[in-house]
């Protein structure tokens, strides 16, 4: 990057932080996460540490926040409000570590015994509090850090903080107000009714709600409070952080009790890895730790420095939304022959990984979101999800980005590319463009990589970049040709020596034993995933039955409607996948005749979704034995769900389940009810 581009790129950051800043501060009006925020602050830092004669007099990064609301009395605050310093990974730890031991031991003359106290960070909405003589007398938002807006009449809806202390003292604390994601859901149910726009999160919610005029409206959100700071008001201070948090409980406070003493780096590093995986069991959103030194003494002789005390670091967990560019767009053929776009990005770290690549839909979720090649976005990535580009920052243009338009001709094999509008019930219709040819080249190398996958026949070694290689080199036509392989066609090719050939000659073999289940999902008929498979096998017991499947047939299947069912019937009546089935049995592929699923067992039509890793039992072990007991294997919750079985680690689905009120039992409640 050249100085005059580093000049364009920081005065377009510095406007989209401005903006966001005052969106976020003073508008009450937050439109993106905080992790977006961050990652547009440390583009801009990383910049001016480059080329630091391009620093700007009105950075962002030199202030806490913008100018207060004028809808709400101004107020300065009697002690200083200051932000933490984020780090986002163990060596920026270890090196602020170091800094502290260092300026320490310069002023004690001595090297200090430093402790420190972890504590959650909390993704709500900073707070002032002033009590005299007990009583609640002004709460306050930070604002710029000396002046910040009087939410008093607000804040004394909050049921968890105490109007009257339970000592008539005269304090300054600090907390975060925050809101539970069962409220969120509660609150944007309304908002939908109402016909106003829905909150993205929490955490928008509850800075939305705090500002609201009507104290009323404030009540009904049911807003909640941790106080986690004794800043001012009396000169005999507790004197470490830990008796701190234990002194403002005893006053009355609700005061966080995931909070921890570490003596060390090691310590530090296992309160937040213990927290980047649980942190979604709790009802409040939690974007880190804070790592604040215990001692105040010591607090006092590190000081500030800018806007942020030396004293403390917020460890973010890896963000699961930041910004990058939009580099490029391709185009990606599916199995079915769907076109999807895909956006190349310049990489960026996003929840712990180098992202440069991320999912476009298709040519409505395009359009939707206004993007052109070239485009600053925000991109997501939420658990093990493929990252999505969620929206574009309009401020960030410079003219210079480009139109894209999906091909008339597929990019692989050259066919008409078609048309088509979907109508699924219960959805609004969007526009899908396919490849015409069934022989297209990327379709057969989609459908070989199904074939494999987890779910299907699951041949250990052979993965996707193995069955491209394979296709290429002219090994692979289609499904069968897999059973077919030899050592000796292995050998000779690149990743491939005597063990590795005899291993995966080994895993096909073993896998021309299979059940009927995976081998209907293996065929990729469209529309028939797992559950749909199982109960096909079920009904027709055998492969050979359900090559000659009609549509009275179908009707006695629970579950499969008239566009499934066409699907199905269709696919059967293919002259070529005919010729495919024949040609696996021929390869020696052999499905066991499927029985029919006990359905008067222990489970016996209940709905059951696991989530988490289970001790006892691979993932595929607990269905096969959920559904031998009747039960139905569900892959997401819904107030349908009877149960939710929460593993090690659980995901998402313990949270849905807790929003929903559905019942949670453990891996021992699940072993006991299959007994």
């Amino acid at each position: 990057m050249t100085k005059a581009e580093a000049k364009i790129r920081i005065d377009k950051l510095i406007t989209q932080i401005d903006d966001l800043r005052y969106r976020y501060h003073v508008l009450d009006d937050p439109t993106i996460s905080d992790a977006v925020y961050d990652s547009l602050q440390r583009e801009l830092s990383e910049l001016e540490k480059r080329f630091p004669g391009l620093k700007r007099p009105d950075s962002p990064l030199v202030r806490i926040g913008g100018r207060p609301l004028e809808k709400f009395t101004k107020v300065k605050h009697e002690v200083r409000q200051w932000s933490f310093n984020d780090a986002f990974s163990e060596q920026e730890i270890k090196d602020w570590l170091k800094r502290l031991e260092k300026m320490l031991e310069k002023e004690l003359g001595e090297k200090p015994r430093l402790d420190f106290v972890c504590e959650l960070k909390i993704d709500g909405l900073h707070i002032v509090f002033t009590y005299e003589k007990g009583l609640l007398k002004l709460a306050a938002t930070r604002g710029d850090g000396l002046i910040g807006e009087d939410v008093t009449q607000n804040i004394k809806t909050i049921n968890s903080l105490p109007l009257r202390l339970k000592k008539p003292v005269d304090i300054i604390v600090e907390g975060e107000v925050w809101l539970s994601e069962k409220q969120l859901a509660e609150i944007n149910r309304r908002r939908q009714i109402a016909g106003e726009a829905e909150f993205a999160n929490p955490r928008n919610a509850a800075a939305g709600t705090i500002r609201q005029l009507d104290s009323k409206v404030v009540a009904q959100r049911k807003l909640d409070c941790f106080v986690y700071d004794w800043s001012g008001g009396q000169e005999d201070l507790p004197k470490t952080q830990q008796e701190e948090l234990k002194a403002l409980k005893e006053l009355g406070f609700k005061v966080n009790p995931y909070f921890r003493v570490c003596g060390n780096i090691r310590e530090i590093m296992a309160f937040w890895s213990e927290w980047q995986k649980r942190r979604r069991r709790e009802p409040y959103w939690i974007d880190g730790i804070v790592i604040k030194t215990n001692r105040r003494d010591y607090q006092n002789l590190l000081g500030y420095v800018g806007k942020a005390p030396r004293w403390a670091m917020a460890f973010k967990f890896p963000a699961e939304e930041v910004t990058t560019v939009v580099e490029e767009i391709s185009v990606q053929i599916g199995r079915l022959g769907t076109l999807t776009p895909v956006a190349h990005l310049k990489p960026v770290k996003l929840a712990g990984t180098v992202v440069k690549r991320a999912t476009l839909h298709n040519i409505d979720q395009i359009k939707r979101l206004g993007l052109k090649i070239g485009d600053t976005v925000v991109i997501r990535k939420a658990g093990e999800i493929i990252p999505e580009v969620v929206s574009v920052l309009l401020k960030m243009r410079t003219g210079k980005e480009k139109e894209f338009r999906m091909p008339k001709l597929c990019p692989v094999c050259g066919s008409a590319v078609e048309k088509k509008i979907i109508a699924e019930k219960g959805r609004e219709e969007s526009v899908a463009f396919f490849c015409v040819n069934k022989n297209c080249f990327a379709q057969k190398q989609r459908n070989l990589i199904h074939f494999v996958s987890k779910k299907a026949f699951d041949i250990d070694g052979l993965g996707q970049k193995i069955v491209i290689q394979l296709m290429a080199e002219g090994l692979l036509k289609n499904a069968a040709d897999i059973f077919r392989l030899t050592k000796d066609d292995l050998l000779p090719l690149e990743r491939f020596a005597e063990k590795s050939a005899d291993n995966l000659v080994a895993a096909i073999v073993q896998a021309k034993k299979t059940t009927l289940p995976r081998l209907i999902y293996a065929l990729g008929i469209p529309h028939v995933g797992e559950e749909t498979a199982l109960a096909l096998a079920e009904y027709f017991g055998s492969i050979e039955r359900l090559l000659a499947v009609q549509e009275k047939d179908l009707e006695n299947i629970n579950d499969i409607g008239p566009v499934v069912g066409q699907s199905i019937i269709g696919w059967f009546a293919d002259k070529q996948n005919q010729a495919l089935v024949a040609d696996l049995i021929s390869a020696g592929v052999i499905a066991a005749k499927q029985k029919a699923i006990n359905k008067e067992g222990p489970l016996a039509d209940k709905k059951i979704v696991v989530t988490g890793t289970l001790a006892s039992l691979s993932r595929e072990q607990a269905k096969e034995k959920i559904r031998a007991a009747g039960g139905d294997w569900i892959s997401s919750v819904s107030k349908n769900t009877d149960f939710v079985v929460a593993g090690e680690n659980p995901g998402s689905k313990f949270d849905k389940a807790k929003e929903l009120g559905v019942k949670i039992i453990k891996e021992a409640d699940l072993l006991d009810l299959l007994r």
